[in-house]
């Protein structure tokens, strides 16, 4: 294990494989000890990177043009941490949770795995086609981990994603076209430096295509509609998954793009209207959370919310000093890893609350507190994250693009910010409120296993512990 760049995406293609050989619902425990594996790859290509900068592997020892080519850098060496760090304990917590709920376990764990392929790929990939063809492969492999449940409610949902995969990814691939058009060439290296503010039309339409087709699988409202319904409607590893990880890949793409190759065609104004949209996924997202009834899909309407926060990066880094731009660079990237772990985190919490009281209502979830305690504080930690209280990532996060923001004058951006944190603590608030309620009606709470919940408060625990030691993390995202 020379080189670990391959190996992060050959070990999940190879456990997948056998997972799906061994028959429906078989592969858990050899899923553990790979992921296990991958995430000690995954420290390894870290360290090298912040030893010995950015690295490349050449397929077949061809270099591009010719040849595909595998790069890390900083960004990349983060989120390959990310994936692997909140895939590990989530298997732990899925064994449990399909023990007792085997509904969507035929084919979870192949499917897991080739999906965390596709993702590692996706973060190493060096050019716009294979970014695509991993894009694709990431979109499909969670369309069949949402239908894997099986019901009607299931498969609308994941016929819907489907949709709006193929729609996302299309407008991707047109935009691929458009750059092999006029460039000859779909290496990022390559068309880097070839793409100038004079670029000809076909360029700016390639862009146009690109980022909006991610940001349609990232859910930003308005694209959102497809969310709630595929990670609300999943069982929760599956949910934890999705929203944890598999809308940050094609967020990791958007700033990929935008900054290392359309960078000379971003406008102010274009950053502006991402800022827009950002700010009313905050606000509405919220609002959204704190009205529903069933306590998955106010954890999903959440993530819709939060994933407003990473779309401040673009007008807080247009408008700002050198300075101000890496912290808001930092901030967004900070909490892309709060949002990761603390959502992973109570999507599993929720998900044990509802298989111990049977109903996923929230005003049935009274008294839970005192058969569930350690779901029940797995969640508010979580939700400290999401609100940005001290000492958690999300505290860290939302302090470094408040300060780009009060470096560059941008008031607006910290009133939504303030008024998110707000609405946050709000539906936050409103299950704890429910969940040490004393109610007349007798609910009967199942009993659980433990690696039920203890998943959970670790990942939760490493959304605080983020906020207390990312000075490394930092360090290796480096600038834009």
């Amino acid at each position: 294990m020379n080189d670990p760049i391959p190996w992060l995406i050959v070990l999940p293609l190879a456990w997948a494989s056998a997972a799906f050989l061994a028959g429906p619902g078989r592969g858990g425990r050899l899923a553990l000890a790979a992921l296990t594996l991958q995430l000690g790859v995954a420290l390894m290509l870290a360290n090298r990177v912040a030893a010995d900068g950015p690295g490349i592997h050449r397929v077949g020892g061809w270099e591009a043009p010719l040849g595909i080519e595998l790069a890390a850098d900083g960004l990349s060496a983060v989120m390959l941490l990310l994936t692997q760090a909140v895939a590990l304990p989530l298997a732990l917590y899925a064994r449990a949770y399909f023990a007792g709920q085997p509904q969507g376990l035929r084919y979870f764990w192949p499917l897991t795995g080739y999906l965390l392929a596709a993702m590692n790929a996706l973060f190493l990939s060096a050019d716009v086609f294979n970014l695509y063809v991993t894009l694709e492969l990431v979109g499909l492999a969670a369309v069949g981990l949402v239908a894997a449940k099986g019901s009607a409610g299931a498969v609308a949902a994941a016929l819907r994603y489907l949709l709006v995969t193929l729609l996302g990814s299309g407008a991707y691939l047109f935009g691929v076209a458009l750059l092999y058009g006029a460039y000859g060439s779909v290496s990022l290296s390559v068309l880097a430096p070839l793409i100038a503010a004079d670029a000809p039309q076909a360029v700016r339409l390639a862009a146009i295509l690109m980022v909006t087709g991610l940001m349609l699988k990232t859910a930003l409202l308005p694209f959102h509609f497809w969310l709630p319904p595929a990670h609300g409607g999943a069982p929760a590893p599956v949910s934890a998954l999705l929203s944890a990880l598999v809308i940050k890949a094609s967020f990791y793409l958007i700033v990929r793009l935008w900054f290392a190759l359309f960078q000379p065609l971003a406008t102010p104004a274009a950053a502006q209207l991402l800022g827009a949209l950002g700010s009313g996924a905050i606000l509405w997202g919220s609002v959204m959370a704190l009205r529903q009834t069933r306590l998955k899909m106010l954890v999903a309407y959440s993530t819709v919310a939060q994933i407003g926060y990473l779309f401040l990066l673009f007008p807080l880094l247009t408008h700002s000093t050198s300075g101000a731009a890496h912290s808001a660079f930092q901030g967004a990237l900070m909490q892309v890893l709060a949002h990761g772990t603390a959502k992973a985190a109570m999507f599993a919490a929720a998900g044990a609350m509802i298989l111990s009281a049977e109903s996923e209502d929230i005003a049935h979830l009274a008294g839970v507190s005192g058969h569930q305690p350690l779901s029940v504080f797995t969640f508010a930690l979580a939700g400290v994250s999401l609100m940005g209280l001290p000492p958690s990532a999300g505290f860290l996060a939302k302090w470094l693009l408040i300060d780009a923001a009060i470096d560059s004058g941008q008031w607006g951006w910290i009133a939504v910010m303030i008024a998110g944190g707000l609405l946050t603590a709000a539906y936050v608030f409103k299950v704890l409120r429910h969940a040490f309620l004393h109610s007349d009606q007798v609910t009967v709470y199942r009993p659980l296993p433990r690696m039920l919940e203890w998943p959970a408060f670790l990942l939760a625990c490493a959304s605080l512990a983020l906020g207390l030691r990312a000075s490394e993390l930092l360090q290796l995202l480096g600038s834009p």
